[in-house]
């Protein structure tokens, strides 16, 4: 099995090439990104793009929650955007292949996904949401693009998990040098 690729892997800022063949190799590499995408526990993984599990190739996984089942996306492509950001500045994002950095990205609230399925029929599909985020944040992947790029490109701030004097975990400010 694949192991999850951290930072700095250079796969994870190279962008990928698309799927070109709808075989039982790439069957193979979505069972093996399932694997990759269940074993993340700290924390748990809503997502996960092909450079993450070392294939540098246009396909995401998602699982937005527990009991969701997992979708591939294939050669996915943003056809729109609504204008509307998501609100809410207390969620921070963050990125299995970056452990313990957590950010405040603006997101677009829905979008229009073109994208193929497993047996390479293609789909449009709105999202909205959490799923709007995840396929940002997995298109992002896709395209050699981390979250951190768009919290440094948006002014964001940086977090990471520290302990308080009790031993809590607690959000602490990152600086960056």
């Amino acid at each position: 099995m694949p192991s999850l690729i951290q930072l700095p892997n250079p796969i994870l800022t190279t962008p990928s090439k698309p799927v070109m063949f709808f075989d039982k190799k790439l069957v193979s590499m979505i069972a093996d990104m399932k694997k990759v995408l269940l074993s993340a526990k700290n924390p748990k993984g809503v997502g996960l793009a092909g450079p993450q599990a070392g294939f540098p190739y246009r396909i995401f996984l998602t699982k937005p929650t527990d009991n969701a089942e997992i979708r591939a996306f294939i050669n996915p492509e943003i056809l729109h955007m609504s204008d509307e950001t998501v609100k809410e500045k207390t969620k921070l994002e963050g990125c299995l292949s970056i452990p313990t950095v957590w950010g405040q990205v603006n997101r677009r609230k829905s979008l229009t996904l073109r994208y193929r399925d497993e047996k390479g029929q293609t789909h449009e599909e709105v999202f909205d949401g959490l799923m709007a985020t995840i396929i940002q944040h997995e298109t992002d992947h896709t395209n050699g693009i981390l979250f951190t790029h768009r919290v440094i490109e948006q002014k964001g701030k940086f977090y990471q998990i520290g302990k308080d004097e009790k031993g809590k975990e607690v959000l602490e400010e990152l600086t960056l040098p």
